[in-house]
C-alpha cells in the first residue's frame, strides 16, 4: 500500500506526476567508485524494495552507475513498476576504464545512452531525463545548445517524458527553458553550498523542482563541525539536520539521499522528518555565512 503523504515533506508534482519529496537515489547500490556490482545483490534489491514499500514515488538513477549496474537493480526489484513510480535517470556522459566520468554530449552518444537507458531500465518510454553538464568538480559554463535539442527531438519521438538539467549554471538553465520546458534542476547544494540560493527561488515561481545532490563523502570535516554543534543540540544526526533543514528552505526541492543500508534507508526518512524551530533555521542559515 502507498503512504506518501507520510514521508516527510509531502507532495510535490514533478512534470504530470505527484511525487514524494522525500526520494531516493541509487548511485550507493553500485560497488566501491559506482563501479560494478553491489557487495551483496539481494540487499539492494531488499533497499530498493522497502524504499517503495515506505511510500517514495521519485527514484534517482543513471546508466553510468556501475555502468548499468543499478539500473538493472532497479528492474530486477521493481518491475512491473507501480503505476505512481518515476525513475528520473541522466544522460551527456559515460564512465572510462579508470573510473572516469568524461563527457559524452554528442548527438549520437546522447541517443545511444538514451536506448541504453530504456533496455536497461526495461521501459518504452523515461519518466524524466536529466541532461548531466559540467565535470566532476561542478558545472561549466558552456553552450548546451546541440545537446539538449538532442533530447528534446527524442521526447519528441516519444522516448522521454519529461526533460531536466544536472550539474548545470544558471545560465545554462535559462538556455534549455528557452528551449523547451524543464522540470527539475538537480545541482550540487547543501547547507553550506548555498549558490544556488537565487535559482532554487526563481525555479519556485514557475513551479519548477529543484533536486539537491551531495558530493561523495557528504559534507566536509569542517562543515560537519558547524552542522554538529546544532545536531548536538536538537539530539539528532548531522545528515537528519540537514535533511530537514532542505525540506523546510523551498517547497521546490525534492531530497534523493541514497544507501545501499535498510537501517540507513529508514534513519534518513525519520531524520527528514526532524522539527526545525525558527532559531534552529536561523542558526542553521548562518552556517554559510
Amino acid at each position: 500500500m502507498n503512504t506518501t503523504t507520510e514521508l516527510p515533506g509531502g507532495t510535490w508534482t514533478l512534470g504530470d506526476r505527484p511525487v514524494a519529496r522525500f526520494g531516493y537515489g541509487g548511485m550507493q547500490l553500485a560497488g566501491p567508485g559506482v563501479m560494478g556490482p553491489p557487495k551483496d545483490r539481494d540487499a539492494a534489491i531488499a533497499v530498493l524494495r522497502a524504499a517503495v514499500a515506505s511510500g517514495i514515488t521519485h527514484i534517482d538513477t543513471a546508466e553510468t552507475y556501475g555502468p548499468g549496474v543499478v539500473n538493472d537493480l532497479i528492474r530486477e526489484a521493481l518491475q512491473p513498476y507501480p503505476h505512481d513510480l518515476l525513475i528520473a535517470t541522466k544522460a551527456g556522459g559515460r564512465r572510462d576504464a579508470n573510473g572516469g566520468w568524461p563527457a559524452a554530449r554528442t548527438p549520437d552518444e546522447l541517443r545511444a545512452q538514451i536506448d541504453d537507458n530504456l533496455e536497461t531500465l526495461g521501459v518504452d518510454t523515461l519518466d524524466l531525463v536529466h541532461l548531466r553538464l559540467g565535470d566532476a568538480n561542478g558545472p561549466v559554463p558552456e553552450r548546451i545548445d546541440e545537446a539538449f535539442e538532442t533530447l528534446v527531438s527524442l521526447q519528441r519521438q516519444g522516448a522521454i517524458r519529461h526533460l531536466g538539467v544536472s550539474n548545470a549554471t544558471a545560465e545554462q538553465v535559462a538556455q534549455a527553458r528557452a528551449i523547451a520546458p524543464i522540470v527539475s534542476v538537480q545541482n550540487g547544494y547543501n547547507l553550506v553550498n548555498r549558490g544556488d540560493d537565487e535559482l532554487i527561488d526563481a525555479l519556485a515561481g514557475d513551479g519548477v523542482a529543484y533536486i539537491p545532490f551531495f558530493p561523495l563523502g557528504g559534507f566536509t570535516p569542517l562543515q560537519s563541525d558547524a552542522l554538529s554543534a546544532v545536531a548536538a543540540r536538537l539530539a539528532a544526526s548531522p545528515m537528519s539536520v540537514a535533511l530537514a533543514w532542505l525540506l523546510r528552505r523551498s517547497a521546490n526541492i525534492l531530497l534523493i539521499p541514497g544507501t545501499s543500508s535498510m537501517a540507513h534507508l529508514r534513519e534518513n526518512i525519520s531524520g527528514a522528518a526532524l522539527t526545525l524551530s525558527d532559531g534552529d533555521l536561523a542558526e542553521l542559515d548562518r552556517i554559510s555565512g
